[in-house]
Protein backbone atom coordinates (compact mmCIF):
# COMPACT_ATOMS: atom_id res chain seq x y z
CA UNK A 1 0.00 0.00 0.00
CA UNK A 2 1.53 3.35 -0.84
CA UNK A 3 2.77 5.31 1.75
CA UNK A 4 0.63 9.29 2.28
CA UNK A 5 2.50 12.09 3.95
CA UNK A 6 1.72 15.89 3.24
CA UNK A 7 1.38 16.08 -0.62
CA UNK A 8 3.06 13.29 -1.33
CA UNK A 9 2.47 9.44 -2.18
CA UNK A 10 5.42 7.20 -2.01
CA UNK A 11 4.98 3.78 -3.20
CA UNK A 12 7.72 1.39 -2.30
CA UNK A 13 6.34 -1.99 -4.87
CA UNK A 14 6.75 0.54 -7.68
CA UNK A 15 9.37 2.91 -6.40
CA UNK A 16 7.33 5.78 -7.39
CA UNK A 17 7.21 9.27 -5.93
CA UNK A 18 4.19 11.29 -6.63
CA UNK A 19 2.97 14.51 -5.89
CA UNK A 20 -0.40 14.76 -6.45
CA UNK A 21 -0.74 13.09 -9.82
CA UNK A 22 2.48 13.71 -10.90
CA UNK A 23 5.41 11.37 -10.48
CA UNK A 24 8.40 13.06 -9.13
CA UNK A 25 11.38 11.50 -10.49
CA UNK A 26 14.69 10.04 -8.10
CA UNK A 27 17.27 8.31 -8.74
CA UNK A 28 17.63 4.67 -7.70
CA UNK A 29 20.35 5.85 -4.57
CA UNK A 30 18.18 8.36 -3.38
CA UNK A 31 14.80 6.89 -3.69
CA UNK A 32 17.17 4.26 -1.60
CA UNK A 33 17.74 6.69 0.97
CA UNK A 34 14.27 7.85 1.55
CA UNK A 35 12.91 4.11 1.82
CA UNK A 36 15.37 3.51 4.13
CA UNK A 37 14.30 6.73 6.66
CA UNK A 38 10.32 5.40 5.86
CA UNK A 39 10.56 2.53 6.65
CA UNK A 40 12.35 3.28 10.13
CA UNK A 41 11.06 6.29 10.98
CA UNK A 42 10.40 5.46 14.90
CA UNK A 43 13.90 6.16 15.12
CA UNK A 44 17.03 8.37 13.43
CA UNK A 45 19.40 6.78 11.18
CA UNK A 46 22.96 6.98 11.52
CA UNK A 47 25.02 8.15 8.59
CA UNK A 48 26.90 4.39 9.13
CA UNK A 49 23.99 2.80 8.72
CA UNK A 50 23.21 4.56 5.25
CA UNK A 51 26.32 3.86 4.31
CA UNK A 52 26.02 0.59 4.88
CA UNK A 53 23.10 -0.15 3.04
CA UNK A 54 23.33 2.13 0.23
CA UNK A 55 27.18 1.47 -0.80
CA UNK A 56 27.30 -2.11 1.32
CA UNK A 57 31.05 -3.51 0.89
CA UNK A 58 32.30 0.40 -1.15
CA UNK A 59 34.05 2.99 0.72
CA UNK A 60 32.60 6.36 -0.20
CA UNK A 61 32.83 9.62 1.38
CA UNK A 62 30.24 11.82 3.38
CA UNK A 63 29.37 13.74 0.89
CA UNK A 64 27.60 11.11 -1.74
CA UNK A 65 25.29 10.98 1.39
CA UNK A 66 24.84 14.60 1.93
CA UNK A 67 24.32 14.92 -2.23
CA UNK A 68 21.59 12.13 -2.11
CA UNK A 69 19.84 13.69 1.18
CA UNK A 70 20.15 17.10 -0.68
CA UNK A 71 18.50 15.60 -3.69
CA UNK A 72 15.46 13.72 -1.69
CA UNK A 73 15.21 17.41 0.22
CA UNK A 74 14.92 18.97 -2.99
CA UNK A 75 12.20 16.55 -4.53
CA UNK A 76 9.94 17.04 -1.08
CA UNK A 77 10.59 20.85 -1.57
CA UNK A 78 12.38 20.42 2.17
CA UNK A 79 14.26 23.63 3.70
CA UNK A 80 16.99 21.64 6.10
CA UNK A 81 16.64 24.91 7.82
CA UNK A 82 12.31 24.69 8.75
CA UNK A 83 12.55 20.73 7.56
CA UNK A 84 8.96 18.68 7.22
CA UNK A 85 10.27 15.45 6.47
CA UNK A 86 14.09 14.92 6.29
CA UNK A 87 15.51 16.35 9.67
CA UNK A 88 19.17 16.33 10.66
CA UNK A 89 20.32 14.38 13.39
CA UNK A 90 23.68 16.49 14.08
CA UNK A 91 26.78 14.33 14.34
CA UNK A 92 24.63 11.14 13.65
CA UNK A 93 22.33 11.02 10.80
CA UNK A 94 19.09 11.62 9.64
CA UNK A 95 15.36 11.05 10.59
CA UNK A 96 11.97 11.04 8.88
CA UNK A 97 9.90 13.45 10.38
CA UNK A 98 6.52 13.55 7.94
CA UNK A 99 3.15 11.50 9.22
CA UNK A 100 2.50 8.81 7.30
CA UNK A 101 -1.51 9.28 7.22
CA UNK A 102 -3.08 5.68 9.12
CA UNK A 103 0.00 4.99 10.27
CA UNK A 104 -0.70 2.02 12.85
CA UNK A 105 1.99 0.23 15.14
CA UNK A 106 3.03 -3.12 14.40
CA UNK A 107 0.92 -5.31 15.90
CA UNK A 108 3.36 -7.03 18.22
CA UNK A 109 4.15 -10.74 18.02
CA UNK A 110 2.60 -13.62 20.03
CA UNK A 111 5.99 -15.94 20.84
CA UNK A 112 9.18 -15.09 22.25
CA UNK A 113 12.66 -15.54 20.13
CA UNK A 114 16.13 -14.84 21.13
CA UNK A 115 19.67 -15.55 20.07
CA UNK A 116 21.94 -17.84 21.77
CA UNK A 117 25.80 -17.26 20.59
CA UNK A 118 28.47 -18.86 23.33
CA UNK A 119 26.08 -19.76 26.05
CA UNK A 120 24.70 -15.72 25.67
CA UNK A 121 20.98 -15.01 25.40
CA UNK A 122 20.08 -12.12 23.33
CA UNK A 123 16.40 -11.07 23.54
CA UNK A 124 14.49 -9.93 20.07
CA UNK A 125 11.77 -6.89 20.36
CA UNK A 126 9.18 -7.11 17.89
CA UNK A 127 10.26 -5.76 14.34
CA UNK A 128 13.96 -5.21 13.30
CA UNK A 129 16.62 -6.83 15.37
CA UNK A 130 20.44 -5.89 13.91
CA UNK A 131 23.05 -8.46 14.42
CA UNK A 132 26.52 -6.73 14.13
CA UNK A 133 29.83 -5.17 15.25
CA UNK A 134 28.74 -2.14 16.30
CA UNK A 135 27.71 -1.13 20.03
CA UNK A 136 24.19 -0.66 20.89
CA UNK A 137 22.78 -3.41 18.22
CA UNK A 138 20.20 -6.02 19.79
CA UNK A 139 23.00 -9.00 18.91
CA UNK A 140 26.49 -7.32 19.11
CA UNK A 141 28.98 -10.29 17.85
CA UNK A 142 32.61 -9.02 18.23
CA UNK A 143 34.37 -11.24 15.97
CA UNK A 144 36.69 -9.83 12.88
CA UNK A 145 34.79 -11.54 9.82
CA UNK A 146 31.47 -9.93 11.15
CA UNK A 147 30.41 -6.69 9.82
CA UNK A 148 29.49 -3.39 11.75
CA UNK A 149 25.58 -4.26 10.43
CA UNK A 150 25.85 -7.20 9.22
CA UNK A 151 22.24 -8.93 9.13
CA UNK A 152 19.02 -8.43 10.80
CA UNK A 153 16.07 -10.48 12.27
CA UNK A 154 12.58 -9.65 12.18
CA UNK A 155 9.94 -10.58 14.57
CA UNK A 156 6.17 -9.84 13.13
CA UNK A 157 3.34 -11.88 13.67
CA UNK A 158 3.74 -14.16 11.01
CA UNK A 159 7.18 -15.49 12.07
CA UNK A 160 10.75 -14.74 12.12
CA UNK A 161 12.65 -13.55 9.10
CA UNK A 162 16.63 -12.97 8.52
CA UNK A 163 18.05 -10.79 6.06
CA UNK A 164 21.66 -9.99 4.85
CA UNK A 165 22.71 -6.05 4.67
CA UNK A 166 25.55 -6.33 2.22
CA UNK A 167 27.97 -7.58 4.44
CA UNK A 168 31.34 -8.32 3.28
CA UNK A 169 31.41 -12.07 4.27
CA UNK A 170 27.67 -13.00 3.92
CA UNK A 171 25.22 -14.48 6.10
CA UNK A 172 23.78 -18.36 5.53
CA UNK A 173 20.91 -19.87 7.07
CA UNK A 174 20.56 -23.51 7.54
CA UNK A 175 24.07 -23.63 5.24
CA UNK A 176 22.74 -21.81 2.86
CA UNK A 177 23.66 -18.31 1.52
CA UNK A 178 20.65 -15.84 2.46
CA UNK A 179 19.24 -13.62 -0.71
CA UNK A 180 16.37 -11.84 0.59
CA UNK A 181 14.65 -12.38 3.29
CA UNK A 182 14.65 -15.88 4.81
CA UNK A 183 11.76 -17.36 7.51
CA UNK A 184 13.82 -18.72 10.49
CA UNK A 185 12.70 -21.62 12.47
CA UNK A 186 13.39 -22.71 16.32
CA UNK A 187 16.99 -24.33 16.82
CA UNK A 188 18.10 -22.74 13.11
CA UNK A 189 21.54 -21.88 13.11
CA UNK A 190 22.92 -18.91 11.51
CA UNK A 191 26.53 -18.49 10.38
CA UNK A 192 27.55 -14.76 10.41
CA UNK A 193 30.58 -14.34 9.07
CA UNK A 194 32.52 -17.51 10.79
CA UNK A 195 30.47 -16.90 13.70
CA UNK A 196 27.26 -19.46 13.97
CA UNK A 197 24.65 -18.33 16.34
CA UNK A 198 21.72 -20.68 17.15
CA UNK A 199 17.55 -18.73 16.74
CA UNK A 200 15.05 -19.77 19.86
CA UNK A 201 11.67 -19.24 18.82
CA UNK A 202 9.46 -20.36 22.13
CA UNK A 203 4.97 -19.59 21.84
CA UNK A 204 4.48 -19.37 25.42
CA UNK A 205 6.74 -19.96 28.26
CA UNK A 206 10.20 -20.33 27.52
CA UNK A 207 12.23 -23.72 28.39
CA UNK A 208 14.48 -24.16 30.83
CA UNK A 209 17.80 -25.56 29.16
CA UNK A 210 20.10 -23.60 27.22
CA UNK A 211 21.21 -24.19 23.46
CA UNK A 212 24.89 -23.65 22.83
CA UNK A 213 25.01 -21.22 20.09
Amino acid sequence: MPLTFGDYRLDLATRQLFRGPVEIHLSPKAFGLLQQLVEHRDRAVSKAELHDHLWPGTFVTEANLASLIAEVRRALDDEPSAPKFIRTVHRFGYAFSGRIEDDRPVAPADYTSWVVWRGQEFPLRDGENIIGRDAGLAVRIDGPSVSRRHAKLIMAPSGVTLEDLGSKNGTLLRAERVNGSAPVEDLDEIQIGSVRLTVRIMRGSAPTQTVEG
